[in-house]
């Protein structure tokens, strides 16, 4: 697609003029002149003659960018990581897969040329983690030292910890879970299971009323709108067609959405689709494959008796276990830091982030070894796993780092910027933007409207935009 078929794709999806989509498609001062194609851009070194051994752990957005941008930051890089995958998945595709609008091979590409010849590839898994020594142990038994560690290892999935699920039933059953995929691979076999779950919810919605379960975790998640992406877009895929299901949106949250005015959006869309029922409160813990009944631990509050000197009621936690009959369920799984961060001594040890990387949220270094910085899902921040705080934060780590290279105190600080493109029917998205302090739009648009030029640009520009990009450290 060349720069004037992507434009005529944005315009038909809008009401923007074609001087203000252009103004879109200059983002970056690039992206205009490699929407069209072409490889990653490599950059000369140059800047700091700062030096030291600096070592990135993982192979996804968040080690990309740094080492791209370590590269322009410094003059004499000595750079290793280690990561496992040749192939490189776009994870925000994956929802455009599951919606028949991406193919598996527009999101999957290949690592090799980001990673480049002048940093040091170890093709393995970091499996133990030394930060009082300095040093990681991988897979096969390679000791690495370093001076400096950046830490993007992500987050992995627990299907297991729901009693009676396995990975391999994903696809079978009636289940479904975009979520599933092997990075090492390159593989996001679950968009496309979730592409064909769509069609079989649509096939069976033509002589019956299937139920259909999406269910959210209480754990922190990737990208954390994706279950009501996924809700809202198989509901509108039968719409289009005047079918119907009943829908249930089972989540261990108390809300649809922590922001008020976002709440208040997706509750409104939620009124539009007239075949949603929300059942907040409800961990899925087990499932019936094979009679498919989902048991959701559900936790709730009562009133208690009354206390005369506060001059109100008690609130009683109680929590009861809910069987639901389904015909199609799809799962997003509990989520944790890799094993290797869970079982090490960079991990915070306690609190509601234990497990997670233990990091400063905002100068995204660690709190007790001040010589590792982290970036990603596998932080232990409150907000920052979506690819857009991915890219925020890729400046802020590899300006502290220098700066602690440089024997200075890092100054740069991550504000907790989010973004959440919230696909609430085919062809409209909540744009919904934020950080630590609230909403914090990039346009002067009203942020809790579902706009088509949103679905244009997250559909046709935000690929190329990452690839080309956003991996090579030019925004």
């Amino acid at each position: 697609m060349d720069h004037e078929e992507m434009l005529k794709k944005i315009q038909e999806h809008q009401t923007l003029s074609r001087r203000d989509a252009l103004k879109m498609m200059a983002l970056s001062p690039i992206t205009a002149s490699v929407l069209a194609g072409g490889t990653p851009i490599s950059l000369a070194a140059s800047g700091s003659e700062a030096t030291g051994k600096i070592v990135i752990v993982g192979g996804g957005a968040g080690a990309l960018m740094v080492l791209a941008r370590l590269r322009q930051a410094l003059s004499k890089p000595d750079i290793t990581i280690i990561a496992p995958n040749d192939k490189h998945v776009y994870q925000p595709g994956q929802v455009f897969v599951a919606a028949g609008e991406y193919s598996p091979e527009d999101i999957i590409f290949d690592n090799t040329g980001y990673i480049g010849q002048d940093a040091t590839w170890i093709k393995d898994e970091a499996t133990v983690f030394d930060p009082d020594n300095n040093k990681i142990i991988t897979k096969r038994g390679t000791v690495v030292a370093y001076d400096y560690l950046i830490v993007a290892t992500g987050v992995q999935y627990h299907y297991e910890q729901i009693a009676g699920l396995s990975a391999d039933m994903i696809g079978k059953y009636g289940i479904s879970s975009v979520y599933l995929n092997d990075l090492a691979r390159g593989t996001a076999d679950g968009a496309a299971i979730t592409h064909e779950w769509f069609k079989a919810v649509h096939e069976a919605a033509k002589t019956s009323k299937p139920r259909v379960i999406c269910t959210q975790p209480s754990s922190p998640i990737k990208c954390g709108g994706s279950p009501q992406k996924i809700l809202y877009l198989s509901d509108d895929f039968l719409k289009r067609d005047k079918l119907t299901a009943d829908f249930i949106f089972a989540s261990a949250g108390e809300k649809l959405f922590a922001l008020p005015e976002i709440d208040a959006a997706l509750n409104k869309v939620q009124e539009g689709y007239g075949n949603i029922t929300n059942k907040f409160g409800h961990e899925l813990i087990a499932i019936d494959a094979q009679n498919k009944v989902a048991t959701f631990l559900h936790k709730y509050e009562v009133q208690g008796e009354y206390d005369a000197e506060f001059k109100e009621y008690e609130r009683v936690e109680k929590e009861e276990e809910v069987s639901l009959k389904y015909d199609f369920i799809h799962i997003t799984p509990p989520m944790q830091a890799v094993d290797a961060i869970v079982n090490s001594s960079l991990a915070w040890q306690k609190g509601t982030a234990k497990g997670w990387l233990e990091v400063d949220r905002e100068t995204l270094q660690h709190r007790r070894y001040p010589n590792v910085f982290g970036i990603g899902d596998v932080c232990g921040i409150p907000m920052g796993k979506t690819g857009g705080s991915t890219r925020h934060q890729g400046p802020i780590v590899v300006g502290n780092l220098v700066s602690i290279m440089k024997k200075q105190e890092p100054m740069l600080k991550f504000d907790g910027y989010t973004v959440c493109p919230l696909k609430t029917s085919y062809g409209k998205i909540i744009m919904a933007e934020f950080n630590y302090d609230g909403l914090a739009p990039s346009f002067p648009l009203d942020c809790t409207q579902p706009r088509r030029i949103w679905w244009a640009f997250d559909l046709y520009m935000l690929q190329p935009m990452y690839r080309y990009s956003m991996l090579n450290g030019l925004m």
